[in-house]
């Protein structure tokens, strides 16, 4: 469903060139839910800006269901870390998830239906009537979804959606992400700098080194596809995950492009070492 091949994101400046990406390739297969996590400052936002068609790249492609990503795809949404600044104050909640469906002239009644449906699956059926500055943040994030969820996309692009809110309303989203996935069937690229976030909410985890940025591992996440905050964060597979990850994390400080010595390891699945120890 979406290919990243060899793309490269040089910044041209007065007195120097920055590369900020590197060579980057990697695939997700239509209905996974993939999550991006790297060191602060390594590119992450770059590449999803170049992914969703916003900024072109210097070399190399995406493609989106076997096309090349030009510009912003009619099959494609993206939700922002900064969702106070992605709703119009001046507009409801209805109107604002409204908003992007008048480039599709699907009539009102059609409109009506999307926007319903997209607030009652984020719960905020009663809240259709309210403005954005009359709700919590995480209202108002569960609003950004919810305008990405009427567009139908066949891929969603997270940019860090729950950095800027409460650990409580955090899990509570992580929690309606999966469930959205589920019932969907959209494809999730889930771009974020928490390593138990990029753990829990995926079925694999890129890893990418620092600037100029590579990708440094590709980690299958094999816990049980049901999950829940309680259960499945306390879990010793988890905890092994996610110690994994903070290694890599680690090591990506200290090696970009240039020096990376393990460059792209696909599809690579930690070994469990309860089970290492038990045999």
């Amino acid at each position: 469903m979406l290919d990243v091949q060899d793309l490269q994101k040089i910044y041209t400046g007065r007195h120097r060139n920055v590369e900020a990406l590197r060579n980057l390739t990697f695939h997700i297969a239509e209905g996974e839910l993939v999550c991006l996590v790297g060191p602060s400052g390594c590119g992450k936002t770059t590449l999803l800006k170049c992914m969703a068609g916003l900024l072109a790249p210097t070399r190399g492609e995406v493609r989106l269901d076997g096309r090349p990503v030009a510009g912003p795809p009619p099959g494609m949404a993206v939700v922002f870390q900064e969702y106070g600044r992605s709703l119009f104050a001046w507009m409801n909640v209805r109107e604002n998830v409204a908003l992007p469906l008048r480039r599709k002239k699907l009539g009102k009644a059609r409109e009506r239906e999307l926007v319903d449906h997209a607030l009652e699956v984020v719960g905020l059926s009663d809240a259709h009537e309210a403005y954005p500055w009359q709700l919590s943040g995480g209202m108002q994030q569960r609003v950004a979804i919810a305008r990405a969820v009427a567009y139908e996309p066949k891929v969603l692009l997270m940019d860090e959606p729950f950095a800027a809110v409460d650990a409580q309303t955090r899990a509570e989203l992580e929690d309606l992400i999966r469930k959205l996935w589920h019932e969907l069937g959209v494809t999730v690229l889930f771009v974020t700098h928490d390593i138990d976030e990029a753990v829990y909410l995926g079925q694999r985890t890129l890893i990418l080194s620092k600037s100029p940025t590579v990708v440094q591992e590709d980690l299958t996440i094999d816990l049980p596809d049901e999950r829940d905050q309680l259960h499945t964060r306390s879990s010793p597979r988890f905890a092994e995950l996610r110690a994994h990850v903070y290694e890599q994390i680690q090591r990506a400080k200290h090696h970009s492009g240039d020096t990376a010595p393990d460059p792209v390891v696909a599809d690579r699945t930690v070994e469990p070492v309860l089970q290492k120890t038990e045999s």
